[in-house]
């Protein structure tokens, strides 16, 4: 089924039946945004290994979403939801989750459309949710020759200051492959002005682990596609790493004046 909603004023009791023999509490959520043709692959290979699975349209321009219509046209399990503006990879899931959470999902599965993730990691991860709900499971990547160098340096500065600010190893910061408990994650989203673009997945880790929320860390392969694969990238060096720098000064003001109540 697919849906165009209003990531602010729609309601939350859209017709979500038709789950056949999909999980009543886990769901996989895949946010996208000008993904290409690397968005019809994902899904494909997501749905694949899982059911149901959710993609949110994150006011893509570029028609990636046309051929995954037609595919959830045919499928139960497949939902395709539509927000008429991009506000970010955050908000997006913010919004999914909050629909998910009313529909009865407690944990969902969160990918990236371009290619990135393992779609084959889905069943595991899923897995050690449900042995351990209360747990986030965080994929830990495994880089392979394609990984630009200045990217995981950005990864190691980011992941040494989110554990300076835990006080716990808390893993890759910005590997967004992850099995989150729906509602401590909503919780902690609404808390904080944050959490709407690339800064969702290293401040959902500070503040789920301020929050206690234990962490399972599993490896999982990272692929970076080139153009010849078609290969899609919206991440920006300037913009993105200030972005994270900012939010690491908010988070430590906050914890800060928490440490003096």
């Amino acid at each position: 089924m697919s849906q165009t909603v209003d990531a602010e004023n729609a309601p939350l009791d859209a017709d979500l039946d038709g789950r056949n023999d999909a999980s009543p509490t886990h769901l996989v959520v895949i946010p996208s945004y000008n993904s290409g043709r690397l968005l019809e692959r994902t899904v494909q290979a997501a749905r694949a290994r899982w059911s149901p699975v959710w993609v949110l349209i994150d006011g893509s321009t570029d028609g990636s979403w046309s051929a995954v219509e037609a595919m959830a046209a045919r499928d139960p399990c497949l939902r395709l939801l539509h927000l008429p503006r991009n506000r970010g990879k955050g908000a997006a899931v913010r919004y999914g989750l909050t629909l998910a959470d009313a529909a009865g999902f407690t944990h969902a599965l969160v990918m990236d459309a371009d290619g990135q993730h393992p779609a084959d990691r889905i069943a595991d991860f899923m897995a050690r949710s449900m042995a351990a709900p209360d747990a986030a499971i965080m994929g830990q990547p495994v880089f392979g020759p394609d990984a630009p160098w200045i990217r995981v340096v950005w990864r190691r500065l980011s992941n040494a200051s989110a554990a300076l600010m835990t006080g716990r190893a808390v893993g890759d910061t910005l590997f967004g492959f992850r099995v989150y408990p729906i509602r401590p994650l909503l919780a902690v989203m609404r808390a904080t002005p944050g959490m709407r673009r690339f800064d969702f997945d290293p401040e959902a880790v500070v503040r789920l682990a301020w929050n206690g929320v234990p962490f399972v860390h599993l490896p999982a392969r990272v692929r970076y596609l080139s153009r010849q694969e078609d290969g899609v990238s919206h991440f920006r060096y300037g913009r993105d790493n200030w972005l994270l720098m900012r939010m690491y000064v908010r988070l430590a003001i906050a914890a800060m004046q928490v440490a003096r109540r």
